[in-house]
């Protein structure tokens, strides 16, 4: 038996609790290097925030990204119909089931935005999706997030050439697949365009998918509600013509400007702990750069502007 398979019996206010006890505890050690990378990223993306401001902004991010984990967890270990119920409104639900009915199938577009796993139950009733996926460390852990997402209904495919394979196989008969898109790729897969302002390599793999098949592409994000009763689901109709460009730097800004649109009304929502400019063109690694020069070329951007 699953050690993991406790987390069936855990209530999800109890889990929530822990959740934030653990990120207050975490703001009280600003050594951790979560601290570091949300601290640069919010510099990067959001530089006419003053002090004050960002340290509120942290202390959001922080709490939420907690928050995520153990509802990820959570929706992990229970039944698909749990997660589903805990959907409370779905924004623009039309957008969403016009790409589900495309006949040139239908790619979701799901930057690291809110509790993304608790929607992937709901999303899943409309269809059987191939999703590429990287094993997690450990055979425990691994064994209990595979098991939760083929619950779900999911296709589980490996991120290699084999799996991108088979997530066109899906889109040419009319299927759909899921697609993080905000990663840090390879250089052979990505180009380096503007995220936030910033020159940062970027990923293609959605976008050559989407060039090859003209399936749909429609944002998707699920947001805790303020109330903590239950998530929202928002929709995006991703039809910008750009998006399908053959030329990768101008779908890629295209796509990142798309992303942004999606993460700003949502920031505290966003995955800032993730070290997201590892690859900017001008500095290289953002998060090892001494910090004096880090703010001189954060400074420097302010001034070109």
């Amino acid at each position: 038996m699953n050690c993991y398979n406790i987390f069936k019996i855990i209530p999800l206010y109890w889990l929530r609790a822990f959740a934030s006890f653990v990120a207050n505890i975490m703001m009280l050690i600003p050594s951790l290097s979560i601290h570091n990378s949300i601290n640069r990223n919010l510099l990067l993306a959001f530089p006419n925030l003053d002090s004050r401001q960002r340290k509120q902004l942290h202390k959001k991010i922080i709490k939420n990204q907690a928050l995520t984990s153990v509802e990820s967890i959570k929706s992990w270990a229970m039944h698909p119909n749990w997660s589903i119920k805990k959907i409370h409104t779905v924004h623009n639900q039309d957008i969403l089931m016009r790409g589900l009915n495309n006949p040139n199938g239908m790619l979701a577009i799901v930057p690291h935005l809110g509790t993304w796993e608790m929607m992937n139950a709901w999303l899943n009733q409309h269809g059987s999706p191939t999703i590429m996926y990287k094993p997690v460390k450990g055979k425990k852990s691994n064994e209990f997030v595979l098991a939760g997402r083929e619950r779900s209904n999911a296709t589980l495919v490996p991120t290699d050439a084999s799996g991108v394979k088979a997530v066109f196989k899906t889109l040419k008969q009319g299927g759909f697949s899921i697609i993080l898109p905000d990663h840090t790729p390879d250089p052979s897969g990505g180009v380096v365009v503007p995220f936030f302002g910033i020159d940062v390599l970027s990923s293609t793999l959605a976008l050559k998918l989407a060039n090859k098949t003209n399936c749909a592409l429609v944002g998707l994000a699920c947001i805790r509600r303020h109330d903590n009763k239950g998530f929202d689901i928002f929709c995006y109709d991703l039809n910008d013509e750009l998006l399908y460009n053959k030329d990768m730097i101008i779908a890629t800004t295209a796509l990142n400007d798309a992303m942004e649109k999606m993460i700003e009304p949502h920031n505290q929502h966003y995955m800032w702990g993730y070290r997201r400019f590892k690859r900017i063109y001008d500095i290289k690694n953002a998060y090892k750069l001494d910090y004096n020069q880090f703010l001189e070329f954060v400074n420097s951007r302010n001034i070109t502007k």
